[in-house]
C-alpha cells in the first residue's frame, strides 16, 4: 500500500472512532458530565477533553508543529487539564463547561478533517520525537490517534453504564 492509501485508511479510522464516540455521548445529559460513579476515577468531561487534547497532539501538532492559530483551537490551560496523567476533577466549577469542552472536541476534529487530507505523503515516514506510543512516525501517530480514541470510547461506554445508561448496540 502506498503512503497515500495509508493516509486515507488512517483518516477513515479517525472518522470511524469519532463517530462511535459521538454515539456514546449522544444521550448523556450535560449534568452528568462531571459525575464520577462509585468506584470510577474519571468522568465524561475529562474523557472528552482528553480526546480533544490527544487528537490535537497526534493528528496536528505531531504532523506540522504548533501553529499560531492553534491557540484558538485549544488553550494551554485546556491542554494541561486534560493531558495524560492529569487528575480528573469532579468539581464542575474547576472545569470548562461541557459545552466548552465539546466545542474544543468538535473544532479540533474539524481541523483534523481539514488538514490531514493535505499532508504530504512523502513526510509520513518522518520520525517523531519521544514520547510516542506504539509508532515512531507521523503516519504511526495518525493510526494511533484512532486507536487511542477507541480506547477512551471504551471508558466512556463504561461510565455510561455506571450512570445507568443502556449499552450502545
Amino acid at each position: 500500500m502506498s503512503n497515500a492509501d495509508l493516509l486515507q485508511v488512517a483518516l477513515k479510522q479517525i472518522e470511524f472512532a469519532r463517530g462511535y464516540t459521538l454515539t456514546l455521548l449522544d444521550d448523556i445529559d450535560e449534568a452528568d458530565w462531571f459525575t464520577m460513579p462509585s468506584g470510577c476515577v474519571t468522568h465524561i468531561a475529562w474523557q472528552v477533553g482528553h480526546l480533544a487534547m490527544a487528537q490535537y497532539g497526534l493528528a496536528l501538532f505531531r504532523q506540522r508543529g504548533r501553529q499560531p492559530a492553534d491557540t484558538e483551537l485549544m488553550s494551554s490551560k485546556f491542554r494541561k487539564q486534560f493531558s495524560r496523567g492529569a487528575t480528573p476533577d469532579p468539581n464542575s466549577g474547576n472545569n470548562a463547561t461541557p459545552a466548552e469542552i465539546r466545542d474544543v472536541f468538535d473544532q479540533v476534529h474539524q481541523q483534523v478533517l481539514t488538514e490531514v487530507p493535505g499532508f504530504s505523503t512523502d513526510e509520513l515516514d518522518t520520525l517523531i520525537p519521544e514520547p510516542y506510543a506504539v509508532f515512531d512516525t507521523k503516519l504511526g501517530a495518525l493510526f494511533f490517534c484512532a486507536n487511542h480514541e477507541m480506547l477512551h470510547a471504551g471508558q466512556i461506554g463504561l461510565i455510561r453504564r455506571m450512570l445507568g445508561k443502556a449499552a450502545i448496540r
